[in-house]
């Protein structure tokens, strides 16, 4: 594992959840709106926080920390992720897996493991501008796809997220809307929930100067959407 960043303790992470925030080094994505440009860029250049640190600081915490997140950069790129998780969980402690769901044959086998308890993926864009939002040109949407479909069929407790962006517009978002509920009959994932951007420190540098959504804003797409997703909300 190359955890990278801690947050060693938070309330906002993980739904119930008092946890620790782990961020591993390195991603698949270059989304331009991304705000931790060194671990997606440059992580051989943070240091490398000790596994046997964090599994101490866990086995200290118990009782009083009842979650772990791991999130990234993208934990699934990880080689040993799974023996991890399984450390994690013998300490009694529920996991949260952020991912961007472009490794689904890692994310399916992490669920018939059952090694997370909780999942948030990224879901970036409409299929036809997919690859422009997550800053891959050669981007194969069917392992987007393939990822729905196995938090779809899990009985993991998931939620989709999609970060809006000055790129995507209204209509992009009703088409997203549309794709997930075919995806997800008859009303949609479990769970989508709507987010602003935030323009600090973000991997393309025009978005620097861009104006993040308002709640106002989120809550009028929320409501448009909602014919087709009827569980979408804002955060």
């Amino acid at each position: 594992m190359h955890i990278k960043g801690w947050v060693r303790t938070s309330l906002i992470d993980y739904p119930d959840h008092i946890a620790t925030v782990l961020f591993t080094g390195g991603c698949n994505f270059r989304c331009p709106m991304c705000h931790n440009a060194d671990l997606v860029l440059h992580p051989e250049t943070l240091p490398d926080i000790s596994v046997a640190e964090v599994l101490a600081y866990l086995e200290q915490r118990a009782g009083r920390l009842t979650g772990v997140v791991l999130t990234g950069g993208e934990p699934t790129l990880q080689s040993n992720l799974a023996e991890f998780l399984n450390d994690v969980r013998a300490l009694g402690y529920a996991v949260k897996l952020d991912t961007n769901g472009y490794r689904p044959d890692v994310l399916t086998a992490l669920l018939q493991q059952q090694l997370p308890d909780y999942v948030a993926m990224d879901v970036k864009a409409p299929p036809e501008k997919y690859a422009e939002i997550a800053g891959v040109p050669t981007l194969i949407i069917e392992r987007i796809t393939h990822s729905l479909d196995a938090l779809r069929d899990s009985n993991v407790a998931y939620e989709v997220r999609t970060t809006i962006m000055p790129w995507l517009n209204a209509d992009d978002v009703e088409a997203l809307a549309q794709w997930l509920a075919a995806r997800f009959p008859p009303h949609g994932p479990r769970q989508w929930v709507l987010q602003s951007f935030q323009a600090q420190h973000t991997l393309d540098t025009r978005l620097r100067h861009a104006i993040p959504s308002t709640p106002a804003h989120l809550h009028a797409l929320a409501e448009r959407v909602r014919r087709w997703v009827q569980t979408v909300s804002v955060r």
